[in-house]
């Protein structure tokens, strides 16, 4: 079969489409599908240039979101059968093989059923930053409709998803966004109100939005500054939620304390790199969630990109220099 092959840690140039043979279940409880779409995301170029997360185990075949066709079930699964649509997050991390290739091998737990209405496009574009906007919004926990948050980068891969399900959910979604175009996107998304970073101070305009009082809660997909400064855009007792981490200084961290303030880390694959099933199974659930909304119309994935497999560099080049707004997929043979 066709699949991209990281060999050595490095730039896009290190990831090469080879021939290997095609992998056979590892358990009577996995399923073998035909991929036809992959996800491509932030973590994977990251993986690529570190080596993976084990990098004693390369060459490895990156990837973690994908979609297809199940071709074959263990005599233990039961979900699924042959020919049925699935969508799934697993593999890619350097332990098990990822979805740059035409087949892989997926834990029967770890496989969503894939309605007839969503692409494999679409569903190979949704897995990590769907789960990391659901987390990320779920870590506070039922805030009461009317609730105020701030998403940051509303038009980027996990802030669209935020904003749309902090719509569905009843919530005031806030944002920032670089421009007018952005701007636009983010409102259709569900934003009532948009903040330029570039020409407004972003906890000022919080806080005159809310009232003097914050947000009930942050949703953190910038860090750096971004992620320090917004505690100061919470409110009293409120959350914030970061995808990326960053030590603030002292007085900041006072800060928060004083305002109580709880502090959640979203990592969506520590589930799989714990080898936690009973979460995985968790995730697939809310998977399945996000593509009966997706049949619905309740929210739309954006992809700024679809590539062939064989234009992985580009893909990778593209992502890591913050050339796209939107989710790039790769289309498989």
């Amino acid at each position: 079969m066709k699949a991209v092959i990281l060999r050595q840690a490095g730039g896009p140039e290190e990831l090469q489409l080879s021939d290997i043979p095609k992998p056979r279940l590892p358990s009577p409880s996995h399923i073998l599908v035909r991929l036809r779409a992959a996800g491509v995301n932030p973590v994977d170029y990251k993986l690529r240039k570190s080596g993976t997360f084990f990098p004693d185990r390369l060459p490895a075949i990156l990837g973690c979101d994908g979609a297809g066709i199940v071709e074959e079930c263990g005599k233990d699964a039961r979900r699924f059968r042959p020919g049925d649509r699935v969508f799934f997050m697993h593999g890619g991390y350097g332990d098990a093989p990822g979805t740059y290739a035409q087949w892989t091998t997926v834990p029967e737990y770890a496989a969503a059923a894939l309605p007839d209405g969503v692409s494999f496009e679409e569903a190979s574009a949704l897995p990590i930053p769907f789960i990391t906007a659901w987390e990320a919004l779920s870590r506070a926990g039922q805030l009461e409709a009317g609730a105020p948050v701030l998403i940051h980068a509303g038009a980027g891969g996990v802030g669209h998803l935020a904003l749309q399900l902090a719509r569905n959910r009843g919530l005031l979604p806030l944002t920032t966004v670089r421009g007018e175009e952005k701007a636009r996107e983010a409102r259709t998304n569900g934003a009532i109100h948009t903040i330029d970073p570039g020409k407004t101070d972003f906890v000022q305009a919080t806080l005159d939005f809310t009232g003097g009082k914050g947000v009930q809660l942050v949703v953190d997909t910038v860090g750096g500054e971004t992620f320090c400064r917004s505690f100061d855009a919470t409110a009293l007792y409120g959350h914030v939620s970061t995808l990326l981490e960053k030590a603030c200084d002292e007085a900041t961290v006072v800060r928060a304390k004083r305002r109580n303030l709880s502090l959640h880390f979203v990592l969506v694959l520590s589930p799989s790199l714990l080898n936690l099933a009973g979460e995985v199974a968790r995730q697939t659930r809310i998977l399945e969630s996000g593509a009966r909304m997706l049949a619905s119309g309740a929210i739309t994935v954006r992809i700024s990109r679809s590539l062939p497999l064989g234009r992985v560099r580009e893909a990778h080049d593209l992502i890591e220099t913050g050339h796209t707004s939107g989710k790039i997929v790769l289309t498989i043979p």
